[in-house]
C-alpha cells in the first residue's frame, strides 16, 4: 500500500474516532453544564456546524482547493482548525462559546474534507480500490464504535473537561501524521523542481 495513503487513513481514523468519543454525551454536556444550555441549544450547535460546512465547502472546493498546487496545505489548515475545537469546548462556560466552536469546526471541515478526498483519490491504487476504500471505512467504523462507549465512560469517571482534553490530544496525533505527509509531499515537489531538464542535442 502507498505509504502516503496509509498516513492519510491513519490520520482520519484517529481524528474521527477521537470526535466519536463526544457523540454520546455532547448534548448532555450542553444541557447540563453550560449557561443557557438546553436541548434546543444542542440542536442549534449541530446546525451551525452543518450549515457553515455546507455553505463554505462548495466555493472553497471550486475556487481554492482544486487549484491548489501544494496538495496538503488546505488539509493541514482545515485539520488544525478542527483539532482546536475540543480545547474550545474545554474552556467553554456558555452556549455562545460552543456555537463559536461549531463554526470553527464547520470551517475546518470545509477545508479538510474535500482536500482529504482529493488526496485519497490521488494516492489510491487503481488495482485495489475496493480494499483500500474498505480499509478506510472499517478503520473509521471500528474506531468510532469503540469511541462511542469509551467517551461515555471517560466522562462518567473523570468528567467532561478531561474527555475534551483527551479528544484534543488524540486528534493532535492525527494532525502530526498529516505533517509527516506534508513533508513527504514537499520533498517530492522540491525534487521535481530541482530535477535538471535534459536538452536534446541538435543534429548537424
Amino acid at each position: 500500500m502507498n505509504k502516503k495513503l496509509l498516513l492519510l487513513i491513519l490520520s482520519d481514523v484517529l481524528i474521527l474516532s477521537s470526535f466519536g468519543l463526544l457523540a454520546p454525551i455532547f448534548a448532555l454536556f450542553i444541557t447540563e453544564n453550560l449557561e443557557g444550555g438546553s436541548i434546543v441549544a444542542a440542536g442549534m450547535a449541530t446546525t451551525i456546524f452543518l450549515v457553515v460546512k455546507s455553505v463554505v465547502q462548495l466555493p472553497l472546493s471550486r475556487y481554492f482547493i482544486d487549484k491548489e498546487k501544494h496538495k496538503t496545505r488546505s488539509l493541514l489548515l482545515g485539520t488544525f482548525l478542527i483539532i482546536t475545537v475540543p480545547f474550545i469546548y474545554f474552556f467553554s462556560k456558555t452556549v455562545g462559546m460552543i456555537y463559536f466552536a461549531q463554526a470553527v469546526y464547520g470551517l475546518g471541515a470545509a477545508l479538510a474534507y474535500p482536500s482529504w478526498f482529493r488526496l485519497f483519490t490521488t494516492y489510491i491504487d487503481g488495482k485495489h480500490k475496493g480494499f483500500e476504500y474498505t480499509l478506510w471505512g472499517t478503520g473509521v467504523g471500528v474506531g468510532s464504535a469503540i469511541a462511542a462507549v469509551s467517551g461515555a465512560k471517560i466522562a462518567e469517571m473523570l468528567g467532561f473537561r478531561y474527555l475534551f482534553f483527551f479528544v484534543g490530544i488524540v486528534a493532535f496525533l492525527g494532525f502530526l501524521l498529516l505533517i509527516v505527509l506534508d513533508r513527504i509531499e514537499m520533498k517530492k515537489r522540491n525534487a521535481t523542481i530541482k530535477k535538471p531538464v535534459r536538452r536534446k542535442k541538435k543534429r548537424i
